[in-house]
């Protein structure tokens, strides 16, 4: 075994040049990734590294180790190995396994550089942190929540018990933040005494006389008779949002008070509670970025990594069988796969952007309509004319001669400097090639051909027209869709011959187009644009959903609107409900009353009242929670399954209560269950069990 380990380290120190070269290649085909710094772990770290959410050092708090001994077991049974762990940070830190075979490792190195790239330049990750302010720096922001929260559960006067207590209550809510917001719009961790000086906006002089109020449980009838509209509207200024408030964290923090089990009031928190809600919603808006990008981001390492290792030959060949064994395995886990679906929208974009290129110049030539676009086109020649010239197709050694004539006459896809040296090699006008020089040290053409190319060259080399399962893309565009895209056409740059429009065509216009759209969308924005009813088609994408009737599961539609909506919803707000605060003085008693914005899936009761108790801890008096229920009744769902049809229910609307003893359970007041009736959302989602 100890022989295994010194091997296997042997061959990850050798990583270095593989990952010089990853980095060139990835610049060269136009990627902006942050630098990546590289490490080398072994089973027992790599697991901890998964516990502690990629980073080597967190907060003290038992869920760790729970998470640690949850994925030894899955390592150990071979059913959850990570090939490798990327942080978003500038510079990245990239922690690769040492058991991973070399072509493993080569694969997992080209998937980190485009997940770096998707990091620096993606406008979610931004909102973390203010990038023209020396980056994310997330390591060790992180790291100093870590020694803040440590030192606060090493004081004499804190019961570290109390500290995990507080951090189980965040982390219970850590996905009710404004994920559209910037990270700082919080109260920075960072101010000087936050620590020790923080007062909380309810620290007025007429606290103490609301508190006396409450004590009386007065009845809302005699409040109203006994003080002043005016006045008790006036102190809920500032806890009563005009508009439903999505970031709930944050309105605990401000507004929150803790429960004092000894007088059964609600009391100030001290200040170190202030300064452990902040960190924890800080680190919340870090992880966010990865939550709401999963499908773009990893479908864009997935798509850039096969470019570079498949299309490029980045795996050696007696390491090419082993990648694409690699590849399958990622491509083919089942379930909802974030891998599979993200890499084929990425590959749609690409298409999408390159066929109307073509379309647009196509439709240019003298003559050509989109009544007559299929009869006066020859599409066999259309797709001829776009394969890559043979010597780009093929660079390497035997095109250098090929090549050098292209360079001559400033072919803007060839790197003219790049084949004067490898000619200069070859006829022995230098040493040679060293298979071990990093990247900027000549062209060592055999391993690494693409450095023939420049972004033009590789463009045309992996031109997503010229592939075989796209060839035939052209042929099948609709009349429809022809006169939709000649409408906005202007009058100019008219072809005499398809030969002439053609030598226009910009074979980089799918990979421009895949970088505009990895900086300003998330998965939401990103489904919703590019899931077409062609994509859904093609991909044999539907949905499904259970069945009452049946008591089974079953396919419930392919039409591309209602997959779009089951992605949607998968996908709005991490995949979790959207709770807002809709009132933070409800009754006039101080209570919190939050809403869950209903759109059709109801809320998982069992956590909703076991979230309703955390939330109580931050808020110090009775909360509630406002929902809508679907109830059917025995007779209806009897009938349906005699009909085999889906039983009729009835939207409820229903009010949790928790105020330290039981949850309770109340009718919900109709204003308030039109307010939480999320309409303008409807995805008409009826089954509980969806997308599982």
């Amino acid at each position: 075994m100890r022989d295994e380990r010194v091997e296997a380290k042997r061959e990850a120190e050798s990583l270095g040049v593989p990952a010089a070269e990853a980095r060139a290649l990835a610049e060269r085909l136009g990627l902006e990734p942050y630098p990546v710094r590289y490490w080398i772990v072994d089973h027992d770290e790599m697991n901890e590294l998964i516990a502690y959410g990629g980073f080597q050092r967190r907060y003290p708090h038992w869920r760790w180790g729970m998470n640690y001994e949850r994925q030894s077991k899955l390592d150990r049974h071979g059913l959850g190995k990570a090939f490798e762990i990327v942080n978003n940070d500038d510079p990245s830190h990239a922690f690769l396994q040492e058991s991973n075979s070399p072509a493993d490792q080569k694969a997992v190195i080209t998937h980190v550089e485009a997940h770096a790239d998707f990091f620096a330049n993606n406008r979610w990750f931004g909102l973390y942190a203010d990038r023209g302010k020396g980056g994310p720096n997330a390591a060790a922001r992180l790291e100093r929540n870590a020694d803040r929260i440590a030192a606060i559960a090493d004081r004499p006067e804190v019961d570290r018990d109390e500290v995990e207590r507080l951090i189980d209550a965040v982390s219970a809510l850590e996905d009710t933040i404004d994920q559209h917001s910037p990270a700082d719009a919080a109260r920075s961790v960072d101010e000087p005494g936050v620590d020790e000086d923080v007062n909380g906006p309810d620290d007025d002089p007429l606290a103490a006389i609301e508190e006396r109020i409450a004590e009386l449980d007065l009845s809302e009838e005699v409040r109203r008779d006994v003080f002043d509209d005016e006045w008790l509207e006036a102190r809920g200024e500032g806890v009563e949002p005009e508009e439903p408030r999505p970031d709930v964290l944050a309105f605990l923090r401000d507004y929150g008070k803790r429960y004092d089990p000894e007088s059964g009031k609600a009391v100030d928190r001290e200040p170190w509670e202030t300064t452990v809600i902040d960190a924890l919603r800080e680190e919340a808006y870090y992880f966010a970025g990865q939550k709401s990008t999963k499908v773009m981001n990893e479908g864009w390492a997935t798509y850039w990594e096969s470019v570079m290792m498949g299309g490029e030959g980045f795996a050696d060949p007696d390491e090419f069988l082993t990648y694409a064994d690699h590849m399958s395995r990622v491509l083919g886990s089942p379930g909802l796969n974030p891998y599979k679906l993200g890499f084929e929208l990425w590959t749609h974009v690409e298409l999408r952007a390159a066929r109307r290129d073509v379309i647009d110049k196509l439709l240019r030539i003298e003559g050509v309509t989109p009544e007559n676009f299929h009869s006066r086109i020859d599409l066999d020649e259309v797709a001829a004319a776009l394969e890559p010239h043979p010597a780009i197709a093929g660079a390497g050694p035997a095109t250098l001669d090929e090549l050098a004539e292209l360079a001559a006459d400033r072919d803007p896809r060839v790197d003219a400097e790049a084949v004067d040296r490898a000619l200069s090699a070859r006829d022995g006008e230098s040493p040679g090639t060293d298979s071990d020089a990093g990247p900027d040290s000549g062209p060592d053409i055999e391993r690494y051909p693409w450095k023939l190319l420049t972004r033009e060259g590789l463009a045309e080399r992996h031109y997503v027209l010229s592939r075989p399962e796209h060839r035939n893309s052209l042929r099948n565009v609709s009349r429809e869709t022809l006169t939709e895209q000649a409408r906005y056409m202007f009058d100019v740059d008219r072809y005499a011959t398809v030969d002439e429009a053609l030598a226009d065509v910009d074979r980089a216009t799918g990979w421009d187009r895949m970088l505009e759209v990895r900086e300003s969308h998330n998965d939401v924005t990103f489904i919703d644009a590019f899931l077409t009813d062609e994509f859904v088609r093609e991909g044999n994408y539907f949905t499904y959903e259970y069945s009452r009737a049946t008591e089974q599961h079953r396919v419930a539609s392919v039409d591309a609107d209602d997959v779009r909506k089951k992605l949607l919803l998968r996908f709005t707000n991490f995949g979790k409900p959207t709770v807002v605060v809709l009132d933070g003085n409800f009754r006039n008693r101080g209570e919190l009353l939050l809403g869950h914005r209903y759109n059709g899936v109801a809320l998982d009761e069992e956590s909703a009242r076991e979230t309703l108790k955390r939330v109580f801890e931050l808020w110090g008096r009775p909360a509630n929670l406002a929902t809508i229920r679907v109830e059917y009744s025995d007779e209806a769902i009897r009938r349906a399954m005699r009909r085999g049809t889906e039983p009729e229910g009835k939207e409820v609307g229903v009010r949790f209560q928790y105020d330290g003893g039981e949850v309770t359970e109340h009718d919900l007041d109709p204003e308030i269950k039109a307010r939480i009736a999320a309409d303008e959302i409807d995805y008409d989602t009826k089954p509980d069990d969806w997308l599982a």
